[in-house]
């Protein structure tokens, strides 16, 4: 069975900092570039950040870049999210998902299409306080 968990979400004052873990299980975590996305209430689901499988280049959204580091341990099958000086607006479920392997190269190039992924964790709450 194909899992994706995330932990480490909660509730940080602004300025704090925060790291996410997502492990994954059932499949081959190595062949997968895996993505971080966020979703705040009545908001879309956008793309924070992506690791590739080969060379774990990294890649970030604008709102996010400085603040969160995104990182990978294949040993144990663990993606992480470090987020620091959180800020009010970075308040939402935080998921992790595995990009599709079909055509990933061209996926990459679009890795905050949500739709480009195939397996999805649950999601954890990360919640930023003023």
């Amino acid at each position: 069975e194909v899992q994706l968990v995330e932990s480490g979400g909660g509730l940080v004052q602004a300025g704090g900092s925060l790291r996410l873990s997502c492990v994954a299980s059932g499949f081959v975590f190595d062949d997968y570039a895996i993505g971080w996305f966020r979703q705040a209430p009545g908001e879309e689901r956008e793309g924070v950040a992506c690791i590739e499988d080969t060379d774990d280049r990294t890649y970030y959204a604008d709102s996010v870049k400085g603040r969160f580091t995104i990182s990978r341990n294949s040993a144990k099958n663990t993606v992480y999210l470090q987020m620091n000086s959180l800020q009010p607006e970075d308040t939402a479920v935080y998921f992790c998902a595995a990009l599709d392997l079909y055509d990933q190269d061209e996926k990459l190039r679009h890795w905050v299409d949500e739709n480009g992924y195939k397996y999805w964790g649950q999601g954890t709450q990360v919640t930023v306080s003023s």
